[in-house]
């Protein structure tokens, strides 16, 4: 266990001495809430509220499809704000499985832009392209770091007082 540890510095442990997360939850969380980012963002303009959803999402359909398929990511993001000593028992049971939510709502989000190309035209095909490309860019790293996998089979515990 200590070889896992040893390319790990002091600043990039947190303060229960587990190893920060991985920027990769973060760059997969912001791909898949970036319908709930627009809404976020639209909300916050007093001037225009509905103008940030209509100039990236032109087909309202596409804006709440969006939204469907972020909901997984909602959950993911319940999680990792969870994640702390003494957390729910069932955020420990279903924090190791993150790494498995994350690609399923990146699966589900890609079927969901394929439907929406394929059956319902709400978009063309280099809109899809593009955003299966995006899908496949931010699973990648996700597959690939170790500091993720390590951070899966941690989960913060109280420490001693001193």
């Amino acid at each position: 266990m200590a070889e896992q540890f040893k390319h790990y510095t002091v600043s990039d442990f947190d303060r229960f001495d587990c190893v920060k997360l991985s920027k990769t939850i973060y760059l997969a969380l912001a791909y898949l809430l970036r319908g709930y980012l627009v809404w976020m963002m639209s909300v916050t303009n007093f001037n225009d509220r509905v103008g940030i959803i209509q100039w990236i999402y032109p087909e309202p359909k596409l804006f709440y499809l969006n939204l469907a398929s972020g909901s997984l990511g909602l959950l993911v993001l319940l999680l990792v704000s969870l994640r702390r000593p003494n957390a729910n028992s069932w955020v420990k049971a279903v924090w190791p499985h993150t790494l498995k939510m994350i690609l399923a709502a990146l699966v589900i989000d890609s079927v969901i832009v394929f439907a929406g190309y394929y059956w319902w035209q709400l978009t063309d095909v280099s809109v899809m392209v593009a955003q299966l490309s995006i899908a496949l860019i931010v699973a990648a790293p996700c597959l690939l770091s170790k500091r993720l996998k390590l951070n899966l089979v941690e989960f913060p515990e109280p420490l001693p007082e001193k």
